[in-house]
């Protein structure tokens, strides 16, 4: 499947002032599955997440805690985020915090590029701002309080009081690239999917005011270069990790950037909804003031409901990620929230269907096809993958099934359907599991005539199983893993990339006479929470 490109992937940085939940995870396995699909299919590929970790918000929770702005981020991402990407086995290749030297030089180097061109001016502001959401809220997202509220406007997100600034700041020009993002989006798919998009133009057309970028009421972020006085918007700041952590500088190169910066960007970027806005309006038209290519795309993906609600902290839906991978483990969380949500739709989560899933899907639908198919090899084969006779054709339709599977899933990860691509993939699970009780190899292990026909149904299944271990280790990296090594593999298939699956003639890489090792439940059963 591979491009011939990079594939540059990005998470949003995350806002570590409380600890993450299930929707931060979400994001971060659906951008890691993503990466790791195209690494193993052989594109040169990066993956960056990391924590934003400037703002007035952060100040006031610090010094509520008694402690300097630096020492309580440091806390939170030692404490929580960075244990968050083990908790999900997610193999990112870089980590931003925006209070890094390298993050912060370089923002300001891009601050004062555009700043050169013409872009920044200065004048005066008052607006009502929500803290939680570092932003200046507009009118759609302002609404009257109720209860200990009423009376007060709050912010539609956080149904916090919003308070009312007005300060002298810096401001971007905006609205001057009103034209160049309504063609932007007209003429690529820069925005998916098609929901998004069309909430984005909707916006655009409204028209764009210009966007102050800077505040000076506090001093915990980057200073403006040219005025001390002055930090650089938090959104602005956040924003720019995508390209300071790949090593731009206006000096360094043409592109904007050296080695690194040529060689990733442009990047991929997938976002919540909440925050399309941010990544699909100001974002491309900065690049575009700095004379910078735009993304390859954003893509937002939907809300994760509990009782219909999103994901919130403060109305008490936050689930930490722990609370399920303890119970079911790290490849179930990923294959249940990247399987049972379209990609790009908001979901609902329960304890119920996850539940169910495992127990259907994983346990007695991947893992006992494992499960049975390699006891058997050991049980009539001595352990040795035995070599297929002449193919019949339910045979030849189960390597159709995997080379259209694989084709499929291919397919759909071009179009970031993480949830499409594992459907494809599956229905090899099923067309295998419906084989070997058609075929019935415990039945041919009683008639030795019918010994080459038992090497070819289960060589068949063997190899089913090998195509499986391949397309759903992006997915489900701990458990084909374990597969991997009972089909006797002498290398980590993390480290494996073209695996042939998807080339013509590609049936048959597990070569007769290998060694199948014991293989241990993939998917235990499991206590249901109480």
């Amino acid at each position: 499947m591979t491009s011939g490109r990079s594939f540059y992937i990005t998470t949003p940085i995350y806002y570590p002032s409380d600890v993450p939940h299930i929707g931060h995870g979400y994001t971060t396995v659906a951008a890691d599955t993503l990466a790791r699909w195209h690494r193993q299919a052989g594109d040169d590929t990066w993956m960056l997440t990391g924590t934003d970790e400037h703002g007035q918000k952060m100040l006031r929770a610090a010094a509520a805690n008694g402690v300097t702005p630096q020492e309580w981020v440091d806390k939170l991402v030692t404490e929580s985020w960075f244990p968050l990407l083990e908790t999900l086995d997610v193999a990112n290749d870089d980590f931003i915090r925006t209070t890094q030297p390298r993050h912060e030089e370089r923002v300001q180097q891009f601050v004062q590029a555009i700043y050169d061109r013409g872009y920044i001016y200065a004048g005066e502001y008052e607006a009502l701002y929500c803290v939680g959401c570092e932003e200046f809220k507009p009118e759609s997202e302002i609404v009257d309080g109720t209860g200990p509220f009423e009376g007060l406007k709050v912010c539609a997100i956080h149904s916090k009081p919003l308070e009312l600034l007005h300060e002298k700041n810096y401001f971007f020009k905006l609205s001057e690239f009103q034209d160049a993002l309504l063609d932007l989006y007209e003429t690529t798919d820069f925005v998916r999917p098609e929901s998004a998009r069309n909430e984005v133009v909707a916006f655009v057309r409204q028209g764009l005011k210009d966007l102050s970028i800077s505040r000076s009421a506090f001093d915990w972020g980057i200073q403006v270069p040219w005025d001390q006085t002055h930090v650089i918007y938090v959104w602005v700041d956040a924003l720019l990790n995508y390209v300071t952590a790949i090593g731009y500088g206006p000096s360094a190169g043409s592109g904007g950037g050296g080695g690194e910066f040529e060689r990733w960007w442009p990047a991929h970027h997938i976002v919540g909804k909440d925050i399309l806005r941010f990544h699909a309006v100001i974002w491309p038209a900065m690049l575009m003031a700095a004379g910078l290519e735009v993304p390859r795309g954003v893509f937002a993906h939907g809300w994760l409901l509990v009782g219909g609600e999103k994901m919130s902290k403060s109305k008490l839906t936050g689930i930490a990620p722990t609370e399920i991978t303890d119970v079911f483990g790290s490849d179930a969380y990923r294959f249940y929230f990247l399987s049972a949500i379209a990609f790009g739709q908001d979901g609902s989560f329960s304890w119920e269907d996850l539940s169910a899933r495992y127990q259907a899907e994983l346990a007695n639908g991947f893992g006992n096809l494992a499960s049975r198919t390699t006891a058997m090899v050991e049980r009539y084969f001595e352990g040795i993958v035995p070599p297929p006779a002449a193919y019949e054709d339910r045979d030849l339709a189960i390597q159709r099934t995997v080379a259209d599977a694989a084709a499929a899933a291919d397919a759909a990860i071009e179009k970031f359907r993480i949830d499409e691509a594992i459907a494809a993939v599956w229905t090899i699970v099923d067309a295998l599991n419906l084989y070997i009780t058609e075929n019935e190899p415990w039945a041919l292990a009683k008639d030795p005539a019918q010994r080459a026909r038992l090497g070819t149904v289960l060589y068949t299944a063997a190899e089913g199983l090998r195509a499986l271990a391949v397309l759903l280790s992006p997915v489900m990296p701990i458990a084909t893993e374990k597969l991997w090594v009972a089909l006797g593999a002498a290398e980590s298939l993390g480290r494996l990339v073209d695996q042939p699956i998807r080339e013509a003639g590609a049936w048959g890489a597990l070569r007769p006479g290998t060694s199948v090792n014991g293989l241990a439940p993939l998917f235990p059963r499991v206590e249901q929470p109480a």
